[in-house]
């Protein structure tokens, strides 16, 4: 019988074709959130970037010691998140905050609390602002990752200082929209007008380029930071200038924790922004809710923050 065994040429045999070989290869996407970090102590940059970059799914890409930097390095790497400090050398986040914002969305980290700066923040483009000491490792990291997709974090002195702005502010809102806050639709849900007020929020203006001729930010001197700082003197007057006299609310034996979930619920925010400004999940703002509601014998929001603000018919009386 001839010998069917196929007899080797020599020449090496070509590789089977792989049916997917002219298929565009495409590398698996980073999914990392890139932050930059900016604050000019050394050590708070290196105690945040050690902290962020230590979750699997955040990556510090830079660091920057003032505003100017901040800027060059968000340019640079195009983060998602970027942490600014407010007094820095050189260009001050304030200054550089809406630079900022046409790269990435900007959180403020940094121990400044005057409700003028916070507002001015916020003004200026911020999406949320939290103040050191008031929030632990695992509520900066949640921060961050939720700045990125818009929704805002603020820690309690924070928030307590934006009201405050806000309230101040209330003299100088411009008028409401034909057809709202007229006394009679407001009596008939037996709200006093004096208690009512108008906030109609304020977009950033986009600023000319970083580092255009003429249109550079100017250092912040210490006579602007001043200019920032909260008139403590003038703020009690102002609040209460033309208003009844604030509600005994000692009488209603709210805690802490449960009397600022009052002050967010009579602003106006819903539980899902008490738990974010907070740092505390819904369920828990659910329950201090039903304890706020049980104290202040209030079966709705609307009831209970009429109490609250004075506005009640019962409100200046005690229980008797």
């Amino acid at each position: 019988m001839p010998d069917q065994t196929p007899h080797s040429t020599g020449a090496p045999q070509p590789p089977p074709h792989h049916p997917f070989a002219d298929f565009p290869h495409t590398a698996p996407p980073d999914r990392r959130l890139r932050v930059v970090v900016a604050d000019d102590n050394p050590v708070v940059r290196a105690g945040l970037t050690a902290l962020l970059s230590g979750r699997p799914d955040i990556e510090v890409v830079a660091e920057a010691a003032d505003g100017r930097q901040a800027y060059e390095a968000a340019h640079q790497h195009r983060p998602d998140v970027v942490l600014l400090d407010v007094r820095m050398p050189g260009v001050d986040g304030i200054s550089a905050l809406p630079y900022l914002v046409q790269i990435a969305p900007v959180m403020m980290l940094t121990y400044s609390r005057e409700s003028e700066i916070v507002h001015e923040a916020l003004r200026r483009g911020a999406g949320g602002y939290l103040v050191h000491g008031e929030f632990t490792a695992d509520q900066l990291v949640d921060a961050v990752r939720d700045i990125k997709e818009g929704r805002a974090h603020f820690t309690p002195t924070a928030a307590g200082a934006l009201l405050a702005q806000l309230r101040q502010d209330r003299a100088q809102a411009p008028p409401l929209p034909e057809g709202l806050g007229r006394s009679a639709s407001a009596t008939a849900y037996g709200i006093s007008t004096s208690g009512q007020s108008y906030m109609q929020p304020q977009q950033p203006a986009p600023p000319a380029p970083f580092g255009a001729p003429g249109a550079a930010p100017r250092p912040a001197s210490p006579e602007m930071l001043s200019q920032m700082q909260p008139h403590v003197g003038q703020s009690s007057s102002e609040w209460t200038s033309g208003r009844p006299a604030a509600p005994d609310r000692s009488r209603f034996q709210l805690s802490t924790r449960e009397a600022e979930i009052m002050d967010l619920i009579a602003s106006g925010m819903n539980n899902q922004q008490i738990a974010a400004t907070c740092f505390i999940s819904e369920k828990t703002v659910k329950n201090h809710i039903n304890r706020i509601f049980a104290k202040l014998h209030s079966t709705s929001r609307s009831e209970a923050a009429a109490k609250w603000i004075g506005t009640a018919p019962d409100a200046h009386r005690g229980r008797g």
